[in-house]
């Protein structure tokens, strides 16, 4: 099925007899595929973009490249970074603006920005009976509502299918600059990041390969901004690390080629294995990772997310053991894992509630929990 408007895919899970696998742009994995098919690319396009009041709002199935266009002609992007899991996962397509948004999708700027979540400012969606829900509001000062707008960010299509979504977005920087640091192992690196993290040069971007392209560790430290800004704050950085072996990148293309390169995981791209996310605080990513016997890790927002390539089918979670934090399978290799993190007993009996109130009938994405 794909319907062309809201009302028809009101209709359609209305009379919908048995579950339904929402798919937007194919991109990215939402579990098991139990039930007939339902795509969201017919409710695509542009509605609403107002540059001078930064908001834009389009229809859910529209294509990323559709809204990147219209924000770059004026200038501005979405700055919450949002990945695109295509190359990881093999998968064809376009990702979507309502992809992005029910998987809460965001990259390396989130450790200063926020996440895809906080530049919601308002959502319409057809929850499982069928009935139609508009929830705050299209313009930034309209903050009534934002509960259920938060809540729909992240929920991979279990409560509703969103059919609109209105974003926050931000003006382009002028520049981009990266330190890069050579050679720190990963407990030095985090020291690292977290030091850049806590100083006053507002950092963008912190992540740390222990095998970058050339086969040695590197640390990217990422500044942004006005030219002036970015070289004095780019000094001031490479001074917080006088004993360390520093580069310096001012090509924002080059930049912007790295940083796409973290944001991605092109370290695990081709790769065979299983693919997992594990966010954490940074100062225990080190010894987690240590635990995970994994072919391959990097890190980026400072260490508080981890990058592991595993071999097929290797439960990571029964290794690491109770952690302030949680592992989600973002690729699996023939195995039925479930995708996220087990919640606590009373977390998930909230959760379930929740979404037996949007959902009575269990209809929606009932695969999600399994690979």
């Amino acid at each position: 099925m794909k319907p062309q408007s809201e009302a028809d895919l009101s209709e359609a899970i209305k009379s919908a007899k048995g579950p339904l696998h929402i798919r937007g742009g194919g991109t990215r994995r939402t579990g098991a595929e139990l039930g007939q098919v339902l795509e969201t690319g017919g409710l695509s396009g542009i509605s609403l973009y107002e540059p001078g009041a930064l908001t834009v709002v389009a229809g859910a199935g529209t294509p990323l490249t559709e809204i990147e266009a219209a924000l770059d002609a004026e200038n501005q992007r979405l700055a919450f970074e949002p990945m695109d899991h295509r190359g990881l996962l093999g998968t064809t397509g376009e990702p979507t603006l309502g992809g992005v948004a029910a998987a809460n999708v965001s990259g390396p700027r989130r450790i200063q920005c926020g996440a895809a979540r906080d530049f919601m400012l308002g959502v319409r969606f057809v929850d499982g009976q069928g009935s139609i829900v508009k929830n705050g509001g299209r313009v930034m000062k309209n903050v009534t509502g934002y509960d259920l707008v938060k809540l729909m960010a992240g929920s991979q299509g279990t409560l509703g299918v969103l059919t609109e979504v209105s974003l926050k977005v931000l003006p382009k920087p002028e520049t981009m600059a990266c330190l890069l640091i050579d050679g720190l192992n990963d407990h030095d690196a985090i020291t690292a990041m977290t030091r850049a993290m806590g100083s006053p040069y507002d950092v963008t971007g912190a992540a740390h390969l222990p095998k970058g392209l050339d086969g040695t560790p590197v640390t990217m430290i990422r500044i942004e901004g006005f030219s002036a800004s970015v070289a004095y704050r780019l000094e001031q950085l490479a001074g917080l690390f006088p004993n360390h072996a520093l580069r310096r990148e001012t090509d924002p293309e080059a930049v912007a080629k790295g940083w796409a390169y973290i944001r991605d995981a092109e370290p695990f791209h081709g790769t065979t294995g299983d693919v997992w996310r594990i966010s954490t605080k940074p100062t225990d990513a080190p010894d987690l990772a240590a635990k995970l016997d994994a072919k391959e890790v990097f890190y980026d927002w400072s260490g508080g997310l981890i990058w592991a390539l595993t071999p097929a089918g290797s439960d990571i979670r029964a290794k690491l053991g109770a952690f302030d934090g949680h592992a989600t399978l973002v690729r699996a290799s023939g195995t039925t894992l479930p995708l996220f993190h087990p919640q606590p007993a009373p977390v998930a009996m909230l959760s379930e509630g929740v979404r037996r109130k949007f959902d009575p009938r269990g209809i929606l994405n009932p695969g999600l929990m399994t690979a």
